[in-house]
């Protein structure tokens, strides 16, 4: 048989570096237990993605891949094709530079966004992340709000979310800010205050940057993201733009998604600058990211209460008595109807999808043309 079996270990020892371990090598002897293909295929890392072209970490080195014909056909949406930091199954051809990916690992985590436009679909933008560096600034353009919406984002996602404050000395009193930041946000989060500048606070960030740990990196425009990941990575990998003086925000600066391995072994990912980052499927997130506000729910009278005006409302009885602040409960409301609207224009989207399609079982069955094309890939 030329594929590999169940109980025969891959040779890995290029990809430790990026996070190989038992787990992973455990769903790889799964996929290959079920490739009854005549195709060898070995485990790979998404490490860049350039529009359907992604850039792949093999036991061989770099190499350039593209999806099979058969895996865009089976996928259902952007959401299942490969994101930096997913692992992959891949064909290596001999003699080719290329790799053809096949099958994708199931992810650990995954930290997804509404692709733009009016239809609501999904777009991963990082998978199998350990932490999730939330960068926001502290200067004008500090925003509460902006950080628990990410966070929001970052909680469902199965990642660990560190907020980050830079641009330390730009501030007068950092530490009070990182307060009032604690404050609106659940104790099970960490708060990190840096100054790349001034070289300080990255002791802070090494419990989160151990080996084999991948961790990315996001926050809105100017916030100081490719300034982090030059400092953490001790090279000049990302441009940095210059911010505006007036308003203190910035242009976007990464244009790629991108993993690389940094020194003491961990894996820093860079996300495009997302300015309004939409929310997806975040229900379980946003519970998480206020939590407090979910707590007090949970005494309220009724198990439907809305928290507006019904009686016996506990989240209502503590904006009453200035335990929950108000900015934070309207904050609360604000997300909360966003994922709600979310929701409806998916479920929408699938009704009219089943409708023109006619059926709810699937696509059509693959042409003999297509299924030879797939076979000669």
């Amino acid at each position: 048989m030329d594929h590999n079996t169940p109980n025969q270990a891959f040779n890995t020892t290029h990809l430790q570096a990026y996070g190989w371990n038992e787990h992973w090598e455990a769903q790889a002897q799964a996929v290959n237990a079920a490739n009854n293909t005549h195709r060898t295929l070995v485990p790979a890392r998404i490490t860049a993605q350039f529009s359907h072209v992604y850039r792949v970490i093999t036991n061989e080195g770099e190499r350039l891949g593209t999806v099979a014909g058969r895996y865009q056909y089976e996928a259902s949406g952007k959401g299942d094709y490969p994101a930096v930091g997913d692992w992959v199954m891949a064909e290596l051809a001999p003699g080719d530079e290329r790799v053809v990916i096949h099958a994708l690992l199931p992810r650990k985590s995954a930290v997804s966004r509404k692709v733009a436009g009016s239809q609501p679909e999904e777009q991963v933008i990082g998978a199998n992340i350990d932490f999730i560096l939330l960068v926001n600034a502290l200067n004008q353009d500090f925003n509460l709000r902006r950080i628990e919406r990410y966070l929001t984002a970052a909680m469902g996602s199965g990642a660990q979310p560190v907020i980050v404050l830079t641009k330390a000395d730009l501030c007068a009193d950092p530490e009070s800010m990182a307060e009032q930041t604690r404050a609106f946000i659940p104790d099970s989060v960490p708060v990190v205050v840096v100054s790349a500048a001034r070289g300080e606070g990255r002791e802070r960030l090494a419990p989160y940057l151990g080996q084999g740990m991948t961790v990315a990196v996001a926050g809105s425009s100017g916030a100081g993201k490719s300034t982090l990941l030059n400092w953490l990575s001790e090279a000049d990998r990302m441009r940095v733009q210059d911010i505006r003086e007036d308003d203190a925000k910035g242009r976007h600066t990464t244009t790629h998604r991108e993993l690389f391995p940094i020194e003491g072994g961990a894996l820093l990912m860079d996300t495009p600058g997302m300015r309004e980052l939409q929310l997806w499927h975040a229900d379980e997130g946003h519970e998480e990211a206020f939590s407090d506000i979910a707590a007090l729910a949970s005494q309220c009278r009724f198990r439907d209460c809305r928290h507006e005006r019904e009686e016996g409302c506990a989240v209502l009885a503590a904006l009453d008595s200035g335990e929950l602040d108000r900015r934070r409960y309207n904050n609360y409301v604000k997300t909360g109807k966003e994922i709600a609207h979310q929701a409806r224009k998916e479920r929408i989207d699938q009704r009219s999808k089943e409708r023109r399609s006619g059926t709810t079982a699937g696509r059509p069955r693959p042409t003999a043309k297509q299924m030879r094309s797939w076979e000669e890939e």
